[in-house]
Order: C-alpha cells, then structure tokens, then sequence
C-alpha cells in the first residue's frame, strides 16, 4: 500500500505517523510522499520519517506518486477540496476530524466517492470509537446485558489559552467551522453516538465568555435519544481541571469513562445496581487484554 501524508503539523507527526510506522511493521506499507504548503516543514518532516519525495503541490504528488491511501491532517477548511481531488485520483481517505464546515462540502465528499466495494471511500477519523474499551461496552450496551441506557452525561471540558488562538486559522468559523463543540468535544460525542445510536432531539446553546474568537469557547446541549434515553452533552476550552468523561446510567449498572485525550481499559467503570449477582458484575467489568483508544486501533 502506497501512503501519502498531506499536513505535516501536530497531528502528523504525534499521531498519524506513529500509527502508519506501527502498521507498516505488520503488513507491506509504504509512506512514499508528504504534502505541505510550507517548503521548510515538509522537507524537515520528511527528513525525519524516512521519507523520500517531499511536495507543496497536492495535485503534483496525486499525479506523480498515484498513492493508494491518501491522509489528511490540514485544517478544516481544506478537507473537502483535498479529499475530493484524492478521490478523483483514486486513492482512498482518511481525514482527521472534522469532516468538514458544512454539510454541502459533506455532500460534495460523498459524490465523490466510488460504488460498490471497490471505492474509493473517504473515512473520517474518530479514535475513541475504537479499543477494547469502547468495544466491550458497546457489546454490553448493544445486547442490553445492563438493561436499557437511560440518562447519560458526556463532557470534554478542556483548558486552551491565548497563545493557542493565534494560529491564525484557530477560532474562525471560515477555517475551523466551530468552536470546541466541533473540534474538542466531537470525540467524546461521537462516542456517545456510538454507544448509543442516533438522537432525536437536541437543544443547545453556545456562548463566547473569554475568547477573542468568532466562533463559540464553550457549549451545553440537551440531547434524547431515538432509543428514548436523555443526555447533557458540555464542551468546554475553559476549564483548568481537564477531563473527558461519558456516564451512562442504565437499569442494572452504571458505565462510566473517565480520560483526557485517549483512554485504556482502566480508564472505564462499570457499577453494578444492588441485587446484581457478583459474577455476572465481574464480567462485565473484564474487558479483555488492553487496546488503547488510538489512530494505530
């Protein structure tokens, strides 16, 4: 498989090169360019991975290199125009989040796409949705072995601070497309779609109480689910004590995650409600050997 990175920030380097190194040792992969507008940031990122063919025009190395996996971890606002131009050169995607701003670029993604199991197909990366972790429980909640989910609680309330708002495409809804509701707390929502299916409803507000920033630093949202379950959803850039957590409550046992950036099995609790036999609890709370939440599950 012929990869190819587009973005060489933060991203790149802590997240997406890891895992490729990591699957590559595993099955024949080769990372054979990387793609940035920055001439100095490309060529360094190369340098430092191993590999050979640095660019700063997209539509160059799709001609040249023909990857057969393309990886993106531009900005927002950029997602679109770049997976939509490595569809039409057949290479398959996978786009850090968000997706994108707007549902027409969503669209415009998904038009895109190829039919049929041959793709080309864009995939968006959501890393909380995987480990054994999150398996287990979705396994749990799925065949209802605690009964029905009920009431859930999901908060990522996360601390950023002047000097991660000078980047200048952070805050601004043309370049990010929102505030921590779409580029922090979508994980953890994500999750809780996960492990609980689709809402129904959902009222919201969103406020601007520190930031010098167009879009939003914190929001607060009332969700019920098509399950009939109900939810407070909180996403927060002002909070010094850091926390991702989700808590869903259902008939026979609580759930609950607690974390930050990425959780392990330990990172999860399940409390059974009294009257629950003790074995039936115990095997609920094995979750089996650990897999890390991570781009490499």
């Amino acid at each position: 498989m012929r990869v190819a990175i587009v973005g060489t920030g933060a991203i790149a380097r802590g997240s997406h090169l890891s895992a490729l190194t990591a699957l590559a040792a595993e099955q024949p992969l080769e990372i054979v360019a990387a793609v940035d507008v920055d001439v100095t940031a490309v060529r360094a990122f190369c340098a430092d991975a191993g590999i050979a063919r640095p660019y700063t025009n997209l539509d160059r190395m799709l001609a040249e290199q023909r990857p057969d996996l393309v990886v993106i971890g531009t900005p927002p606002r950029f997602h679109r125009d770049q997976t939509v131009a490595a569809l039409r050169a057949g290479a398959w995607v996978w786009c850090e989040k968000p997706p994108c701003p707007s549902l027409e670029d969503f669209d415009a993604i998904e038009a895109a796409e190829g039919t049929g199991d041959g793709g080309p197909y864009a995939a968006i990366v959501f890393q909380h949705r995987f480990g054994s972790g999150s398996r287990h429980v979705r396994e749990l909640l799925a065949g209802q072995a605690m009964g029905r989910a009920l009431v859930a609680h999901c908060q990522t309330t996360w601390y950023r601070d002047e000097a991660y708002y000078s980047v200048p495409w952070r805050g601004r809804w043309s370049s990010e497309g929102g505030g921590p509701a779409m580029g922090h707390g979508i994980h953890q929502m994500d999750l809780l779609l996960d492990l609980l299916g689709p809402w129904s409803e959902i009222r919201a507000m969103a406020g601007r109480l520190v930031h010098d920033v167009e879009t939003e630093d914190v929001s607060t949202a009332l969700v019920r689910f098509e399950n009939g379950a109900m939810a407070t959803v909180v996403n927060s850039v002002l909070s010094p004590d850091e926390v991702s957590r989700i808590r869903i409550d259902c008939e026979r046992a609580t759930v609950e995650l607690t974390h930050l950036y990425g959780h392990r099995n330990a990172d999860w609790r399940i409390t059974p409600a009294p009257g629950v036999p003790t074995a039936e609890a115990a095997a609920w709370n094995d979750f089996g050997p650990d897999v890390p939440s991570s781009h490499e599950a």
